[in-house]
């Protein structure tokens, strides 16, 4: 099963929500976010990890990334 960060923000953000309406019904006091800054914060975390995640798998950073990209163009793969 592939997962969406859409769909990881949301399930996050239901939890967070989650928890605050349950410190409400216990009488203390809710998280001080609301519900939109909860979604862009986690959002935006989500697309810095994703961004961090796609850049390092699909650029030549580690030693052994570019060794196998001289040896698939050296041999007329890539």
């Amino acid at each position: 099963m592939q997962f969406n960060k859409n769909m990881i923000v949301r399930i996050v953000v239901l939890v967070i929500v989650l928890i605050n309406q349950f410190l409400i019904g216990f009488g203390f006091d809710p998280l001080p976010f609301t519900d939109e800054q909860i979604y862009e914060a986690v959002s935006t975390v989500a697309t810095v990890v994703m961004a961090l995640i796609a850049t390092y798998f699909d650029t030549d950073i580690t030693k052994q990334a570019r060794q196998n990209k001289k040896y698939l163009k050296d041999h007329g793969m890539k």
